[in-house]
């Protein structure tokens, strides 16, 4: 059994102390916020203004993965999640009639819900587990480091610190309220958390960071559906756009749902879109938005907006090892990616699940810590660099305003096939959710050779034609 501390109250930390307290150990939670998300989810979510999560006021999508963890590890935050609101919808539910079962078709379920309600679920639950302390409202303001013997100096870590000969063995916490011991401190306070500076203050070996801009910005509102209807359209997640723009409504809970405009940050119009009727007038020039906001549904934000997204994978280990021991990072803190996919939730309760899992082998060591990393490699690595590859087609897309012929037309084709061919739609799902790499997935020559009869049958396929052309956008813009 270890004692696990854990930095940030986000998905990622509050998931780590759960699940590490239901496989035995014991965790304290330090969140600088002095607040908690609580039963109040309309009030929190619209009237908490979250400086240090901007993003929680987003759409966030709930794939099969992270849905997979919460059914088999945490039932009861699941069952938490549909009473609060949360609803489920299958992929294969975008036809008529569904295809017949096959094997791993559970897996694509995505639960829709607001971030806060999740939050709330993960707290409620933490709250009655014996072995666990949240400490909101006390930041985490420094590491503490073990004094060790080198084959050299002593290291000119912070506080005396020693530094072992691969690097800096953490071995606590220190607050304004005090110091912390622990057996390995799990750090989840995200892109923003201070993770960089805590390293530099002991001495440590700065993190090898990989970095790529994504270009985009999005504009979101927040409405709901009108009384005495629970249910918006049955087709509510296709995401549709030209060369320049792109369209997508996310359902969450209780009727609540998001309608996202998606542009380059290079577009000169988009800060009209921060004018509640310039959004919603192009909003509904789009086959989603114009689906939703016909039902007459009422309006619950302001136009949110978020830019200057990136994805970003941070690893603790360089050409020399690991630069620290002691200490392991877990969701934004590891990989933050653009939410075009949708992957971050997942990609958080992977890691919180692993560490909860192994906490208990040597969590100190520098192997524990090469252990995670290479382990982030293997597991999570790959979908950071899907991501990376979508958002780069999606850049290349809207800077020229055109869908070059070759490999984008046929990626594109693939995806608009899958809202046809229930087996196709079944493969990208399985990337969607997951669940099988795309490398894999799209491989299948059965699959290729599906989209290459729905691409004969239509040869003057435009992709992605949903939507406005640049003229009208322009004049919805005022621009």
């Amino acid at each position: 059994m270890a004692h696990l501390l854990v930095i940030g109250g986000g998905v990622g930390g509050l998931a780590t102390a759960l699940l590490g307290a239901r496989h035995g150990h014991t965790a304290e939670l330090f969140e600088r916020d002095p607040r908690a998300p609580g039963a109040a989810l309309d009030r929190d979510f619209f009237g908490w203004r979250r400086t240090a999560v901007p993003q929680a006021v987003q759409p966030h999508v709930i794939l099969g993965a992270a849905r997979n963890v919460l059914r088999t590890e945490l039932p009861d935050v699941h069952a938490e999640m549909i009473r609060l609101g949360a609803t489920e919808r299958h992929e294969l539910d975008w036809f008529d009639q569904r295809p017949p079962a096959r094997p791993g078709d559970d897996d694509l379920v995505m639960l829709q819900a607001r971030r806060i309600v999740l939050e709330s679920a993960l707290v409620s639950a933490l709250r009655a587990e014996p072995g666990v302390i949240i400490r909101h409202g006390e930041p985490v303001e420094g590491l503490l480091t073990a004094v060790t013997q080198t084959t050299g100096a002593q290291g000119a870590g912070a506080q005396g610190v020693g530094v072992q000969a691969g690097g800096v063995q953490v071995t606590g916490v220190r607050t304004a309220g005090g110091a912390y011991a622990g057996d390995l401190v799990v750090d989840a306070a995200g892109r923003r958390g201070g993770a960089d500076r805590r390293l530099a203050d002991i001495g440590c070996r700065p993190a090898v960071v990989e970095r790529h801009r994504t270009g985009l910005a999005y504009f979101c509102r927040w409405y709901r559906l009108p009384a005495g209807r629970t249910e918006g359209p049955r087709r509510p997640w296709a995401v549709t756009g030209g060369t320049f723009a792109g369209c997508a409504v996310f359902p969450a809970d209780s009727g609540v749902f998001a309608v996202t405009l998606i542009v380059h940050t290079e577009d000169p119009t988009r800060s009209a879109l921060r004018d509640p009727a310039v959004f919603e007038a192009v909003a509904r020039t789009f086959p989603p938005g114009a689906a939703w906001l016909g039902l007459g549904a009422e309006a619950l934000s302001g136009v949110r907006a978020t830019a200057s997204l990136d994805n970003r994978w941070s690893a603790l280990v360089d050409e020399q090892g690991p630069v620290v021991s002691g200490l392991v990072p877990v969701g934004d803190t590891i990989t933050h990616t653009n939410p075009t996919l949708g992957q971050g939730m997942s990609l958080a309760l992977w890691a919180a699940q692993r560490v909860a899992r192994t906490a208990g082998r040597d969590p100190g060591t520098e192997r524990y810590a090469a252990d995670h990393h290479a382990w982030a490699v293997r597991t999570l690595k790959p979908w950071f660099d899907f991501q990376v590859t979508a958002d780069a087609a999606i850049g290349e897309r809207w800077t020229a305003r055109t869908v070059r012929a070759g490999a984008a037309r046929e990626r594109a084709a693939l995806f608009d096939c899958a809202l046809d061919d229930p087996e196709v739609m079944r493969a990208r799902a399985r990337v969607r959710h997951l669940i099988e790499t795309p490398e894999r997935a799209y491989a299948d020559p059965d699959i290729r050779a599906r989209v290459a009869r729905w691409l004969a049958a239509r040869p003057g396929y435009t992709p992605n034609a949903g939507g406005p052309s640049r003229t009208e956008w322009e004049k919805l813009t005022g621009c």
